[in-house]
Formats: structure tokens, sequence, C-alpha cells
């Protein structure tokens, strides 16, 4: 691939996956504004991020299936532009139900752009960029992520969470068309589509299934918790919707300043720091309660932020590392995990909310951290890892 082609591909790529991971964490300080215009409890409110994350885990097993048999760019270009779409058309729900279903059709063409991404990038670089380019486009979506917290609540500060969902839709849609100008075309790289194929060797694979299921977990425990954290904050510091947002970014930040550093530390440390984010995770979370000083409820953030990135990024190089010839059908299963896994947490988090209120829910939440960290630390210690595929 040529120098400038190359870059552009990069570009596009990590413009959209910016844009649906911020689609995706932005939420959090909008429950607040959601459930004052339409008149509603925040654990209602709340089930508008299920309706988004639940499609997102679920068609993410649709998505690389499809690509392989009618081409990545193909299925990309549509993926983008429905998410855009309904990005828009969310904007304009008018009550709970009908904010509901545009989040879900949202979240389940979202649910190819992660996966596919990643495909189309191994598929269009050699083996001497490959890493770097995967490095750009995964560093976007964390930067995404990072500052989605603050872009929401700005937007719900000067405007409303209306405006929110506009703008990212607007702004997906000016990449769907670029997509649609530029990437190359290429077709399907298999001429039927077999599901059982395709799934049938991952879930046999025991050690595969054992470790993706920590990212139902993981899920349950940062994506349900984090989407109450906001009115949680409103409530125990008093600050408006705009420093809510800004306070959340903190959780993203962290993500994103220790994403490229986690290969370092499992280097140097080897599965120790496994269990080091459990230890650092539950304690930060399992405490956010006991805060009402900013400050150190920002320290909550960031080390649960820094706990679920060392995490996640391990489950997942130590799920490719169990088949690393098919890693498009892995990261469709971690995905899975996660994005149900969070959808499942936010709907079950939010009736604790209705009955116990806050405190049991971060509890909760640095609980099942900090079993994850000391569960999957013995897991891996008993597997022996393949070194090329370790991060």
């Amino acid at each position: 691939m040529k120098f400038n082609r190359s870059k552009q591909l990069l570009l596009i790529l990590g413009s959209i996956a910016f844009l649906v991971q911020g689609d995706n964490y932005a939420a959090a300080p909008l429950l607040i504004d959601i459930a004052k215009d339409l008149h509603l409890c925040i654990s209602h409110a709340a089930l508008s991020i299920s309706a988004y994350m639940i499609p997102l885990g679920l068609f993410t097993l649709l998505f690389g299936p499809l690509a392989d048999r009618y081409g990545k760019a193909k299925v990309l270009n549509l993926a983008t532009l429905g998410t855009a779409l309904f990005s828009i058309l969310s904007a304009t729900a008018f009550n709970l139900p009908s904010l509901c279903i545009f989040r879900a059709v949202n979240g389940a063409f979202a649910a190819a752009v992660l996966p596919v991404s990643v495909s189309l990038v191994g598929d269009s670089f050699d083996d001497s960029t490959r890493m770097n380019a995967l490095g750009a486009v995964i560093g976007m979506m964390f930067l995404g992520g990072a500052v989605a917290p603050a872009i929401g609540g700005t937007l719900a500060f000067f405007g409303s969470w209306r405006l929110l969902y506009l703008t990212y839709g607007l702004a997906e849609l000016v990449v769907a068309i670029i997509m649609l100008k530029c990437l190359e075309k290429r077709p399907g790289v298999v001429s039927t589509l077999n599901f059982s194929k395709v799934y049938g060797q991952a879930i046999v694979n025991r050690n595969l299934i054992k470790t993706v299921r920590f990212l139902f977990l993981v899920g349950f425990a940062v994506f349900g918790s984090f989407a109450y954290s906001g009115k949680f904050v409103q409530i125990r510091l008093g600050y408006n919707i705009l420093a809510v947002g800004l306070l959340l970014s903190l959780f993203g930040l962290a993500t994103a300043i220790g994403g490229p550093r986690v290969g370092t530390l499992k280097q140097k440390f080897g599965n120790k720091v496994i269990l080091f984010a459990g230890i650092l995770g539950g304690i930060s979370w399992a405490t956010l309660c006991l805060w009402y000083s900013p400050f150190l409820v920002a320290l909550s953030l960031l080390g649960f932020g820094f706990a679920f990135i060392i995490i996640q990024s391990t489950v997942i190089a130590a799920a490719m590392n169990f088949m690393p010839e098919q890693r498009g059908t892995v990261m469709a299963l971690a995905s899975f995990n996660m994005f149900v896994g969070g959808g499942v947490g936010t709907f079950l988090d939010g009736r604790i909310l209705n009955v116990l209120g806050f405190p049991p829910i971060f509890f909760l939440a640095g609980v099942i951290i900090f079993i994850v960290g000391y569960a999957l630390n013995l897991f891996l210690n008993k597997i022996p890892q393949n070194k090329e595929y370790q991060i």
C-alpha cells in the first residue's frame, strides 16, 4: 500500500473508531439530562444504555462472517451509514421506547466498526507495519472514549443531550460519505456464509471460551456501574453536567494513557500486573462512595480506568493466542461478551439503585474486578502463552 493511501485509510478508520467509542462512553453524563427531559428516573433512563450495548455485543457475531462473505469495505460502509443515521434519529426521540429503539439499531450497526476495522487493517498492511497501524486505530478508539464524557457534558450543558447524538451522528455521516469514495472495494474471501463453521472451532476451544468469559464480568462491572457514575458525582459533589462530564473523562484518560503501556508492564512484571490491576480496580471503585472530595473521586476514576484497560487488553491478547489465525472471530466473541455483560450490568444495577442506592453498585463492581484480576492471574499462569501474540 502506498504511503498516502495508508495514511488515508488509518485516518478514516481511526475517525470512525473515535466516534463510535465516544458514542458509547458519552452516555454516562447524558443520563442526568435524559432523565430530566423525558421525565424519567435515572434507572429508567439507563435502559437506553442497555438498549445500545446488548445489540452492540450480539451483532458483533454477525458482522465478521458478513465481512468475509461480502467484503470488509462494503460491510463497513453500510454499518457506518447505519450508525450515523440512527444516532441522528436518537436526537429526535420523544419518549423512552423511541430512544431505546433508535439506540438499539444504532448499537447493532456500530457492532461492525471495531472488528471489521481491525480486520481491514490486518489485510491492508504488511507484517512490518501492521502493529503500528493497529495501534493507531485502537489509540484513536481509546482517545474517543477518553474525551467523550467531556464532550457529552459540554454539549448537554450548552444545549441538550439531543445535541450530543446529533453531533456524533452528523460526524459519522461525514465519515460514511468519505468511506464510500475512498475505501477500496475488495470482494469477500468466502463464497458462502457458514456461521457454524466460523464459530464451531471457537466454541470447542475450551481455553478460548474460558478466557473471553472474563470479559462478560468485566463489561458487567465496568460499563454497568460507570453508567451511574455521572448521577452519583452530581449528587455527591453538587456539580453541573459540564463539570460531571469533565471529571468522568478521567476514566477514559486513564484507558488512553494506560492502553499503549500494557504490553511494557506485562513484559516487565508478567501476569502479576493482572493481579495488581484487580487490586487497584477493586479498591478504587469499591471505595468510591466514601469520598466527598473531588480529588479522591478523581483518583478512583483514574485507578478504575487503568485497571480496566490492563485486564481488557490482557484478556484479548490471551484469547487471540488460542486462535491466532482467526483474530476476527476472537474479536467478535470478545466484544460479544463485554458489551452484553455491560448491557446486563446496566439493567441490573438500575434495579439495585432503585432499592439500595449507589453504594452497592460501585462496591459490587469493585469486588468483581478484584475477583477477575485474581482468577485471571491464576488461569493464565497455568496456560503456556505463544509469545508471538503476547501483548
